[in-house]
């Protein structure tokens, strides 16, 4: 068996909830005559909502959402399976947007991003297929930061639901997926020991604080940095030492950033850090940790395994996976957990199905998702891990609609 069909194999054994809406898309076909086109990470989990999608009847075209995560055995798996598949790993930035190109010129009806790029590519240089699409969905926070001010600027023409915002993405995907995922990447990539090291997680919002409570459980000593004064007081009530990333970068063993934002650790930064000094992005693009600086002020000494290493000052400092996502980009990144990949992805696929049914009425604008839809993936989940919940009674339900309950 192709060993791109082995991995998807792998993961839908663990992907319940997802298997138990492909079951009914293909019973109904409710994306029958749907053309969806897709950037995403192309790995074993997305190969399964790819499937799911077309089981529901839609034509699916598909590439990556970053030249360094997709993984070729599964594209190809995806391609003899006959989906329309252009993603490959490694690729330049022109190649990277000639795919998404081709993804465009199926005039697609849907869209499904992670980082905005597809949305961004048609509504700056692909408006020729703007008025076949019906509407779309985000994956990651930062795609939503850029579809945010894109609405705020009044320049998205079509409705974007939000799945990032959704509580079943933000509790398990983003806290327990990335905080599992980056730090086990980082681990198969450098066999370093966490316990003992000073892990300075740059951003406390979901991404971070499942990174910060991950490693402190494997016995690091954390230090979160943060803008947001909120955030930072929870995470020093959390536990963690709180400080500047000029102040981290003295002490810090690893870093981990997570913020979705540029320039976080940049050129002022890399000659305070200790030799030997481990960096690595959890956010989405490649430009949270200022490589270019890098490559453009210190000296480039090895290249190996999704580590680059530079030498400033006589220290050395190791960058993973050339400052791109560390769970998808080293060589043995294999994205989240299947199970929590399972919750996003059933997400995302009843998005899909409500924005085929309901988008030509929605307004052009980020949406959530319906509350309803997210409390129904989690009973499924509850369901499938043989979980079991309290009812209210008639009683409480009354106590809590009333207003005349007192002492």
């Amino acid at each position: 068996m192709h060993t791109g069909e082995q991995k998807i194999q792998w993961a839908a054994q663990y992907m319940p909830v997802l298997n138990a809406i492909r079951e009914r898309f293909e019973k109904e076909k409710p994306l029958a005559g749907q053309r969806i086109g897709m950037a995403l990470h192309v790995e074993a989990k997305t190969a399964c909502l790819v499937r799911t999608l077309a089981a529901g009847g839609a034509e699916v075209y598909i590439t990556g959402c970053n030249p360094l995560s997709t993984q070729d055995d599964v594209a190809d798996a995806l391609r003899e399976g006959g989906i329309a598949c252009y993603a490959k790993r490694g690729c330049n930035t022109e190649e990277y947007y000639a795919a998404i190109d081709k993804v465009l010129d199926a005039r697609p009806t849907l869209t499904i991003d992670d980082g905005m790029d597809l949305i961004n590519r048609v509504h700056i240089d692909r408006r020729d297929v703007l008025p076949e699409i019906i509407g779309a969905c985000e994956e990651t926070t930062t795609g939503i930061h850029r579809l945010r001010a894109m609405q705020a600027d009044g320049k998205l023409e079509f409705p974007v639901i939000a799945v990032n915002d959704t509580p079943m993405k933000h509790y398990f995907d983003n806290v327990h997926g990335t905080g599992e995922s980056v730090l086990a990447s980082i681990m198969l990539t450098t066999n370093v020991l966490l316990a003992g090291r000073h892990v300075v997680v740059a951003g406390y919002g979901y991404c971070g604080r499942g990174v910060a409570t991950k490693a402190r459980a494997l016995g690091a000593r954390v230090i979160v940095t943060e803008i947001d004064s909120r955030r930072a007081l929870q995470a020093h009530f959390d536990g963690f030492d709180v400080m500047s990333m000029v102040e981290a970068t003295k002490v810090g063993d690893l870093f981990v950033t997570t913020t979705g934002n540029c320039s976080i650790i940049t050129g002022r930064h890399f000659p305070l850090m200790k030799s030997g000094a481990i960096l690595s992005n959890a956010g989405h693009f490649n430009n949270e940790i200022d490589g270019i600086w890098l490559a453009e002020h210190a000296t480039a000494v090895e290249h190996r395994d999704g580590i680059d290493t530079y030498i400033i000052d006589g220290k050395k400092i190791h960058l993973l996976a050339e400052g791109r996502l560390v769970n998808l980009a080293t060589p043995k990144g294999m994205g989240h957990p299947i199970e929590v990949m399972d919750l996003s992805f059933a997400v995302q696929a009843l998005s899909v199905e409500y924005v085929a049914k309901f988008g030509r009425s929605l307004s052009a604008g980020v949406h959530d998702v319906p509350t309803e839809m997210d409390e129904y993936i989690a009973r499924l989940k509850l369901d499938a891990v043989g979980a079991t919940l309290d009812e209210l009674s008639a009683e409480q339900k009354e106590y809590m609609c009333s207003w005349n309950h007192g002492t």
